[in-house]
């Protein structure tokens, strides 16, 4: 059978632009890394080659397009219907999807009959009820935008687009788990719920991932390794280990006892496709990384939106095909880097297939013997873990069971 070619790009057109300035945001600061993308808008040059070289570069007939930012919006109707055109034009009998994640304070009547005329998912960023949403996703202004919001969920709805929403879990919501849940799902009515743990050191505006000083990083359970201490390796919006496992735990309950099968919560959709031996739908959660590749408004390419970085630069797509740089050694050592790179207090682990050490990104403490190279969230990693797994195994044993009344 002939290997086929498949791998992710996210777009980020507006760059780090954006009409927000949420608190824990860690793109916004890439307009001024010293030596990254900076700030501005895709040229019709630049999107026209990304485009192109994205679909040539798969032998899959189906790639999705995922455009986020910053706040993709900023650059309006008119370049998405551009990006729509193209799309056809190089499309080559492959089937096309696109998926856009905003912010959700710029969308109106027209954009959602866009929206749901060319069949785009919608990611809205939403982090629960409104003393929670507006601690952190404020104007530039600091004026708070929960209304404007619950307004674009309601269009959305009202036009019926697809959407699901993405909630960062910060210290503002961690200690709010099933409040947070039911309004997610009750009031805004999503039926997909992603959650992202917060997770930032404190030098992640200048200091790529991995690039650490491997003598100021803490062990497992020591007080800088959390959050709210004066030496902690952290900002204070970063949610704590254990509240996070705690979190975790609290909305699994709620999900398991109402929603399974309603509602799909990434975190635990994966667990059971994983404990059902298929891969994980999650990178984090995945053995290897590093085919999902990030694109910039200049054509830029990273290994990774979350190492947009001059470290992890990977090219241009102006000198170079996207896929010869996605599938490139370099790309391919970062991919592998993910699964060569674990402590043996990982690979020890009985949660190891489960986890795979979560996001290399966040691997900045050291494990209890002081090995470099461990997850931030490994206390609260290994708490869900431990609650869910024997509730998975109850998911897994129905869907293997053979239907009632079958042969």
């Amino acid at each position: 059978m002939a290997h086929v070619r498949r791998f992710h790009a996210m777009a980020k057109p507006a760059g780090s632009a954006c009409n927000l300035t949420c608190t824990y945001c860690y793109y916004l600061s890439k307009a001024h890394l010293q030596g990254g993308p900076g700030s501005g808008r895709m040229s019709p040059e630049t999107l026209e080659s990304f485009i192109r070289q994205y679909l040539e570069g798969h032998d899959h007939e189906q790639v999705v397009f995922s455009w986020q930012g910053g706040e993709p919006t900023l650059l309006g109707l008119d370049f998405f219907r551009e990006v729509v055109r193209l799309e056809r034009k190089y499309a080559g009998g492959k089937r096309i999807e696109n998926d856009l994640q905003t912010n959700g304070t710029l969308l109106d009547d027209e954009w959602c009959e866009f929206l749901k005329e060319n069949r785009w998912l919608v990611g809205l960023s939403i982090d629960g009820p409104r003393e929670l949403h507006d601690r952190f996703r404020v104007t530039r202004g600091g004026e708070p935008t929960f209304d404007r919001v619950v307004r674009s969920a309601g269009l959305l709805r009202k036009h019926g687009v697809a959407f699901n929403t993405l909630t960062v879990v910060s210290a503002a919501n961690v200690k709010r788990p099933v409040q947070v849940y039911r309004f997610l799902t009750r009031e805004i009515g999503s039926t997909y719920v992603q959650f992202m743990p917060c997770v930032e050191p404190k030098d992640f505006e200048a200091v790529a991932p991995q690039r650490w000083d491997p003598a100021g990083l803490p062990k497992l359970g020591e007080p800088c390794a959390r959050p709210g201490y004066p030496e902690s390796i952290v900002t204070e919006w970063s949610v704590d280990p254990d509240a996070y496992g705690e979190f975790l735990c609290r909305v699994f309950d709620e999900w398991y006892r109402a929603d399974v099968g309603r509602v799909l919560v990434n975190l635990f959709e994966t667990l059971v496709a994983q404990h059902l031996g298929r891969r994980s739908q999650l990178c984090v959660f995945g053995e290897f990384c590093g085919k999902a590749v990030a694109v910039e408004h200049d054509g830029s390419v990273y290994s990774c939106d979350h190492y947009v970085y001059p470290e992890y630069r990977l090219g241009d797509v102006h000198e170079a095909a996207l896929a010869e740089m996605v599938f490139s050694p370099r790309q391919e050592a970062f991919g592998y880097a993910k699964r060569d790179t674990l402590p043996t207090f990982c690979r020890q682990c009985q949660h190891l297939s489960d986890c795979w050490g979560e996001c290399p990104k966040n691997r900045f403490i050291c494990t209890p013997m002081g090995d470099p190279g461990l997850n931030y969230l490994c206390r609260g990693l290994r708490t869900f873990f431990n609650h869910a797994r024997p509730y998975v195994a109850r998911i897994v044993g129905q869907l293997k069971a053979p239907a009632r009344g079958a042969n």
